[in-house]
């Protein structure tokens, strides 16, 4: 049974949901010179991991996460991470009725073992 301080330890979401865009940010990347960014919203509840800069001439330019705190709930609207983000969420202590995958239609989220 999940506790009050589980409920709503956000600060604890924010740092862990930071900790890992980081760990991906700090991974170099393959070809070109691309960098990859965290970057979090100054209300600390939009969270971004996000690619940039130049490959064979061409631009790279994209989000690979966007995650959001809202309503007691992490909301992953965007996971380009090949396992994804949200068993680590979970790993870290997040209960899974709190994350929300954003990206499936609504009718699809109650079937997905998530929020």
């Amino acid at each position: 049974m999940e506790t009050t301080n589980q409920l709503l330890d956000v600060e604890k979401w924010r740092e862990t949901l930071i900790k890992i865009l980081q760990y991906y940010a700090d991974l170099p990347y393959r070809y070109g010179d691309v960098k990859t960014y965290t970057i979090v919203s100054s209300d600390r509840n939009h969270f971004l991991l996000v690619h940039e800069g130049w490959e064979d001439g061409r631009r790279v330019y994209g989000t690979i996460v966007h995650a959001e705190i809202c309503n007691d709930k992490i909301w992953i609207h965007y996971d380009g991470i090949e396992d994804g983000v949200t068993d680590e969420l979970v790993g870290a202590g997040v209960p899974k009725h709190r994350i929300v995958l954003a990206f499936h239609p609504p009718e699809i989220r109650q079937h997905t073992g998530y929020g």
